[in-house]
């Protein structure tokens, strides 16, 4: 991605440890959380590796097109599970989004299309700006005290904040763009 070294390379470290607690999420004994966790996961390492500032490693346009054709399938995919649940459409609209970031960095432009990327910078913040107003850790109705012990793979608290982290990148992401 373009722009400063030192930012790309702090990118790089946020979205590869969310892309491991995502990781450690799929450890969950709910189905759907696994399934979550694994895409989240994907799109934490993708934007990791998208994210290399370009001064270290350019890569070459065919690894831009496997981007794309990876997070093609990814957006195939989260259609296909918008189907049963519209919490799905973020997922969507993220692998749309690192479509269109790596096809853009393929064509060896600088920039994308400003109406496509605006829209996408206003759908981040807005996910962002909602996003973080829900991390405020929940009480599980039902237990003693109101709290109990969750395993890593299901905080909620630690999920939102993994998908807050992934919006962020985003944001800074489309930013460079």
């Amino acid at each position: 991605m373009h722009g400063p070294a030192s930012s790309g390379w702090l990118l790089v470290a946020l979205c590869a440890a969310t892309g491991a607690y995502c990781l450690l999420r799929m450890r969950s004994t709910v189905e759907e959380q696994r399934r979550t966790a694994g895409g989240e996961a994907l799109m934490g390492f993708g934007m990791a590796a998208m994210a290399v500032p370009a001064v270290a490693l350019a890569p070459p346009r065919w690894a831009w097109a496997a981007y794309a054709a990876v997070f093609g399938a990814a957006a195939l995919r989260a259609l296909w599970a918008a189907r049963s649940g519209t919490h799905h459409l973020h997922h969507l609209v993220g692998a749309f989004a690192m479509v269109y970031m790596a096809a853009v960095m393929a064509s060896g432009a600088h920039s994308g299309v400003p109406a496509l990327t605006g829209a996408l910078l206003m759908y981040f913040t807005a996910y962002v700006l909602w996003t973080g107003t829900r991390l405020v850790p929940l009480a599980v109705a039902g237990h003693p005290g109101g709290v109990r012990a969750a395993g890593w793979g299901d905080r909620l608290e630690l999920a939102r904040a993994c998908r807050l982290s992934m919006g962020i990148g985003m944001l800074a992401m489309l930013l460079t763009l």
